[in-house]
């Protein structure tokens, strides 16, 4: 499952790619016609994406590999006040890699400054590894966020 844009769901539609399962009552219109928003759709074939196998190294995959949280103080933080920190500094000649880099939130990583967790005396909460998949962060709503016609295509976990 994946959420996409309105202009995307409409492209799609337009292809042929997908069907039209449901609609938003919200219509979108051109000069010459006006069109029904989809609002759940389901693909006629799935591609797979070109790059199959390892998971690309950027700021937001860090983010989800640690679910948010500073791998020194163990807090969850929300993004402005995440940053992304190297184990071994680069100054140091420490890489920027799956296995050098690791979440944190500013408070923890200006204390660290340009040390290792060992001489700023702040071991890491988990070794950082390089993920062989993430979940997607597209669909991380809660009972209650989705709109209604999307309840039944998903199945949100009590708790």
């Amino acid at each position: 499952m994946k959420v996409v844009s309105w202009q995307k769901a409409l492209i799609l539609w337009f292809q042929g790619k997908a069907e039209v399962l449901e609609f938003h009552n919200v219509f979108v219109r051109s000069v010459r016609s006006s069109f029904q928003v989809p609002s759940v759709m389901r693909l006629k074939s799935y591609v797979r994406p070109r790059s199959y196998g390892a998971v690309r190294f950027c700021r937001e995959n860090v983010y989800i590999r640690d679910n948010y949280t500073c791998q020194y103080c163990g807090d969850r933080h929300g993004l402005k006040n995440l940053t992304l920190d190297h184990v071994v500094p680069a100054s140091k000649k420490g890489p920027k890699s799956w296995t050098n880099v690791v979440t944190a939130c500013r408070d923890c990583n200006q204390t660290k400054a340009n040390r290792t967790p060992a001489q700023a005396g702040m071991p890491l909460l988990s070794i950082p590894v390089m993920p062989q998949w993430l979940p997607s962060s597209d669909l991380d709503l809660k009972a209650g966020q989705a709109p209604d016609s999307w309840i039944q295509y998903l199945q949100f976990q009590a708790g």
